[in-house]
């Protein structure tokens, strides 16, 4: 997500940002219009939707107040939009053991157990149980688990451990 020269890619950011708040608000199952009438000063529709677009930019005063009608703190917004930008996750993908996604007891995971164990079922004889997943996968299956996708990624890197 970094130039070559070193520069950030301020509207890369911004993207990422913007995609940060909107799971957040998704995963509370608000309308823009609710997470709007929970701000404390207030903004038009359009304003919040160009955010969560990353396609205006947000002062920290003005997002710190969206996280805390959120009700998550803006630290950790920022920690998960940093790594998410400057870390491997953007670039790339992860590797998934699908043996020990199925296996595992982590409640949270339930969903993702239950797909794992179906895709075990359906792998030809002497297949490897390990797939490829996208961030764009990863960012599905994170709010199908409802769970912050740098929360997700974290777990089941884990899991591969």
């Amino acid at each position: 997500m970094q130039s070559v020269t070193g520069q950030i890619d301020t509207a890369a950011y911004q993207r990422v940002l913007g995609d940060e708040i909107r799971s957040l608000r998704k995963q509370r199952g608000w309308t823009r219009k609710e997470l709007n009438k929970r701000l404390q000063t207030e903004i038009s529709l359009q304003t919040l939707a160009t955010y969560e677009l990353g396609t205006r930019q947000c002062s920290v005063v003005r997002l710190v107040e969206i996280c805390h009608a959120l009700d998550v703190p803006a630290h950790e917004v920022l920690a998960r939009v940093h790594e998410r930008f400057f870390g491997d996750i953007p670039a790339g993908h992860l590797a998934l053991n699908l043996a020990a996604v199925a296996a595992t007891d982590d409640p949270r995971l339930v969903p993702l157990k239950r797909w794992a164990a179906g895709r075990l079922h359906a792998l030809p004889p002497g297949a490897p149980p390990e797939l490829h997943l996208d961030l764009p996968a990863l960012e599905n299956m994170a709010q199908l688990c409802q769970l912050p996708t740098v929360e997700l990624i974290r777990t089941l890197r884990a899991l591969n451990r």
